[in-house]
Order: structure tokens, then C-alpha cells, then sequence
């Protein structure tokens, strides 16, 4: 038996580390928004501006229940509806500035959280030096799933 780590058993403790420490995560509050609002802004934040339908194929949910969630947000002034420039029977749904600060503050709170979590001699120097390195094969592994 050689010592290299079997990929099966690496695979399912990142699952099992990521899966507790998004859980975590997602606990901050952040403005009283919703999980799906959260979503939905997170999700118009890395896309852009797109339709209804395209954020809710990507969250694959319902369109009735993404119409809900952005009709919630559009109240909130944190999103805002277009016509579509090149198909006017469509509408184009965009961040305002009060949704693209509601994501900065939602972030900020989690890596506040993280930060926290990393400071205080809780890890040391080298643990943290550890982490870091982890970071970046964690987003070339995402990039490769």
C-alpha cells in the first residue's frame, strides 16, 4: 500500500469541510434579505443583466418563484427591470446601486466572519500560509469540476 491520498476519500472530505463552512457562512445576516434574494442578487451580480427565466434555469427553480423573489427585490430598489434592446417583448433585470452595495455588504459580513474566525492565534502563521495555498487549488479545482 503506497501513502499517496486517494482522490475518492480527498473528494469527500473537501465536500464534507466546504459543506460545513458554507453552511456557517451563509447564517450572517445580511439586510434581511431572503436565501433566494440573496441568490438571485449573487447571481445578477456574476451574469449581469439577463432575464427572468435565464436566472431561474441557472437556480433551477421555478420562473413563478424567481418572478417572486426579483418582484421582492425590484420593491426593495434593489434591482431594476428594463425592455430587452433586442427583443422588446422581453425585460432585462440589472442591479441598482443599492443591490450592487447589498452584495458588497454581504460578502464584507462573510469574510468579516472568516477573518475572525483565522485571527485571534487561533491558526497559526504556517496554518494560515496553508489555507491561502488551499484557496487557490480550491478555485482551480471548482474551475475543473
Amino acid at each position: 500500500m503506497n501513502g499517496d491520498p486517494d482522490p475518492e476519500d480527498v473528494a469527500a472530505a473537501l465536500l464534507a469541510a466546504l459543506g460545513g463552512l458554507v453552511r456557517r457562512v451563509r447564517q450572517v445576516p445580511t439586510g434581511g434579505l431572503t436565501m433566494p434574494e440573496r441568490g438571485a442578487l449573487s447571481r445578477l451580480g456574476r451574469s449581469g443583466p439577463t432575464t427572468s427565466s435565464a436566472l431561474a434555469r441557472e437556480a433551477q427553480i421555478s420562473p413563478q418563484a424567481m418572478g417572486a423573489t426579483l418582484g421582492a427585490l425590484r420593491e426593495r430598489g434593489l434591482v431594476e427591470r428594463r425592455p430587452d434592446p433586442h427583443d422588446g417583448r422581453r425585460a432585462v433585470l440589472s442591479l441598482t446601486d443599492e443591490g450592487r452595495q447589498a452584495l458588497r455588504d454581504k460578502r464584507n459580513a462573510r469574510v468579516d466572519l472568516v477573518a475572525a474566525a483565522l485571527r485571534g492565534g487561533r491558526f497559526t502563521q504556517d496554518e494560515l500560509a496553508r489555507l491561502a495555498a488551499a484557496a487557490a487549488l480550491l478555485e482551480r479545482l471548482a474551475r475543473t469540476v
